[in-house]
């Protein structure tokens, strides 16, 4: 529309037009259209002055747009020069996407998927994070029991009250309902690859358990570079059972790829609940005493629902085959692939082994129990009673327990091509022993209550492709965790507040009349046999609840019986056991550590299946193993002596820190 100057005269730009009527008094059609109607102008001078003005007016505008943005830029300029650039609200709006199901509305009634798009104001986003706050987090809960098991590890002394509360049996329970699922889903035999570290026996011991956390993982386990496997026998004989079986199922629970905990002999009931023969070092007599009789009961079975569940065995590098007993005798045709670890494989996820379940199979009830009851046999009894054809023989724990040979241990090396055997269950000062001519590896991780003196040391295996180390803690060593009853750090406390370390663990030294103080009367112990007949179905879903498909079938044997058995093989003693070497007529077991030729792994490695490692020798540390020359190559032959002495190779030293 032409801009109007209304000084213009009215020749120019008209008025409102008026309306003339005709004769007949009706309005001239030439009027019919509506008032303010612009007259067209047809002077030349007059529309050079309408386009000029025109033309000013959007130079005008022109400056303006320029201004403001000038206006803008500098104001931007100064927010950066006074205190930075301030984030600006995006014009974005929110949108909730739902997806649900309906119905249709024909005949058919078909469910369909609806997806729905809706715009989310603030309050919608704040009631929706109320939701979500609201809602149980597990990985929370996961995180804050962990936190707390771990926390009671580094300072049990700091935790005294905390150890004997109910809360400590509620996160026992907990723990346990969410480990049986990760065992569950793991094989029988696990494998892995190196590095690796391998401990055997800990037996309730939180110093020496504190030993390895302080030297081999000081940084957490999540920081440390490997995977940790440990061999079983975690409960009985020490005094703090309780507290090493929540710390290691701690850490399943945070690092199931990392960690792996093997089944022994003492995670079956029938050993774990021996009180007659362990009495107050018994895992069924701490955890009555600490959390009374019948949750102390639900605690005691609820873990043995988790030993259950542990895999048997571990292979490392596809080369090193790791129990905590022997290798098993073979139920099944040993040429066909797989042998013995197919074997393994094929015993029950479940598996009460002593005494069995009821779905238990009899020949692979017996493969686990070889698992974690067998042990090399002696050179007494590779010379008398082992079979020349089998390698298997009657162990000297009796009670149905076998031994294997060197007939066995090759066979078994050469049917699965591996390279060593690692196990634990027996006692050794040294922490690590070897026999089977440097092919068998008996790994010892507690040093205490074993009877093998007080220059007994804890040990553990670092295998790392071909190279292997052992690491062994010094009798020197202390720990600030366990004190002796006459240490000058004692002495601001009670008598009542010593004596509940004493239970716990974290002082040493009973006198008699408190040990005589903490044995629990037979007629108690009918009475508590009595009362769990009946609170055993009535425990509640929180704490044992899918398990009741599974029944211990008392009237079975199992294949060997632990209360017919000795602790350990004579000439290694265990407590509670003496055994009359001279009587026996065999001489004891001394096994002193010997040569391992890693040439059979570099061989190995070099088709393909290992990289390459350099191995130095660092005579600066100090080794307490004597010799440092390769083996000779082993002979399976019949004129082989036993006993013959191997060396101990530059790749496989002994060190105490």
């Amino acid at each position: 529309m032409a801009n109007i100057d209304h000084n213009m005269p009215d020749e120019v730009v008209g008025s409102p037009r008026k309306r003339s009527r005709g004769k007949n008094g009706t309005r001239d059609s030439r009027d019919s259209s509506s008032s303010g109607t612009i007259v067209a102008i047809t002077d030349k001078q007059t529309k050079s002055l309408l386009r000029e003005r025109d033309a000013k007016i959007a130079a005008l505008e022109k400056d303006v747009i320029g201004l403001q943005n000038k206006i803008s830029t500098l104001s931007k300029e100064q927010a950066m020069i006074t205190g930075g650039q301030r984030k600006g609200k995006k014009g974005l709006t929110p949108y909730g996407n739902t997806v649900r199901v309906s119905v249709s509305k024909c005949s058919a009634k078909r469910r369909q998927l609806l997806a729905e798009r809706n715009r989310m104001g603030r309050n919608a986003s704040l009631s929706t994070q109320a939701i979500l706050n609201s809602l149980p987090d597990e990985n929370s809960s996961k995180e804050v029991l962990i936190n707390r098991i771990q926390d009671m590890f580094r300072s049990p002394n700091e935790h005294v009250g905390y150890l004997k509360s109910e809360q400590f049996a509620k996160d026992l329970l907990k723990l346990n309902k969410k480990v049986k699922g990760i065992l569950e889903d793991e094989p029988r035999c696990v494998f892995l690859q190196s590095p690796a570290y391998v401990f055997g026996d800990i037996h309730g011991n939180l110093e020496d358990l504190h030993f390895f956390s302080d030297n081999v993982w000081n940084l957490g386990m999540a920081l440390t570079a490997g995977n940790f496997v440990f061999l079983g026998d975690y409960v009985d004989r020490g005094m703090s059972c309780l507290e090493v079986v929540a710390y290691l199922l701690a850490m399943k629970l945070m690092l199931p790829q990392k960690v792996f905990l093997l089944r022994g002999n003492h995670e079956t009931r029938d050993v774990n609940g021996w009180e007659e023969h362990y009495g107050t070092r018994s895992f069924i007599y701490q955890c009555r005493e600490r959390f009374g009789d019948e949750l102390g009961y639900k605690v005691w079975e609820m873990t043995n629902s988790t030993f259950d569940r542990m895999p048997l065995a571990a292979v490392i590098d596809q080369d090193i085959f790791c129990v905590h007993g022997g290798i098993p005798r073979p139920v099944s045709d040993s040429s066909v692939e797989g042998g013995r670890i197919k074997d393994i494989l094929n015993v029950n996820k479940v598996a009460g082994i002593n005494p069995p379940y009821e779905h238990e199979d009899d020949e692979y009830q017996q493969v686990a129990s070889d698992c974690i009851w067998s042990d090399p046999a002696s050179d007494h009894q590779e010379s008398s009673t082992v079979n020349r054809h089998t390698g298997y023989g009657d162990s000297l724990r009796g009670g149905g327990a076998i031994c294997f040979g060197h007939k066995a241990v090759t066979d078994f090396l050469q049917q699965q091509g591996f390279s060593y055997i690692m196990r634990a269950h027996e006692a050794h000062a040294e922490g690590v022993a070897v026999s089977k001519g440097a092919r068998v590896f008996t790994v010892f991780s507690t040093s205490k209550d074993h009877n093998q003196g007080n220059n007994a040391m804890a040990g553990c295996i670092l295998i790392d492709f071909e190279k292997m180390q052992v690491i062994n803690r010094s009798p020197a060593y202390r720990n600030q965790y366990v004190h002796r009853r006459d240490s000058v750090s004692l002495a601001m406390l009670s008598e009542s507040e010593i004596a509940e370390r004493i239970k716990l663990g974290l002082i040493e030294g009973h006198t008699g009349e408190e040990e005589e103080e903490e044995e629990f009367e037979e007629e108690e112990w009918e009475e508590f046999d009595d009362e769990l007949n009946t609170s055993r179905e009535e425990m509640d879903n929180s704490s044992v609840d899918e398990d009741e498909e599974y029944v211990i079938d008392d009237r079975r044997k199992s294949s060997v019986e632990p209360n017919m058995t000795t602790a350990s093989p004579p000439g290694s003693t265990h407590d509670n056991h003496d055994f009359d070497v001279e009587a026996s007529g065999m001489p004891a077991k001394k096994i002193d550590f010997s040569g391992v030729d890693s040439a059979v792994r570099r061989k190995k490695r070099d088709k393909g299946k290992f990289t390459t490692i350099t191995e130095e020798d660092d005579d600066s540390e100090e080794s307490t193993v004597n010799g440092d020359e390769m083996m000779e190559p082993f002979d399976d032959s019949e004129n082989y002596e036993p006993g013959a002495s191997t060396t101990m190779s530059p790749a496989m030293k002994k060190f105490s820190l």
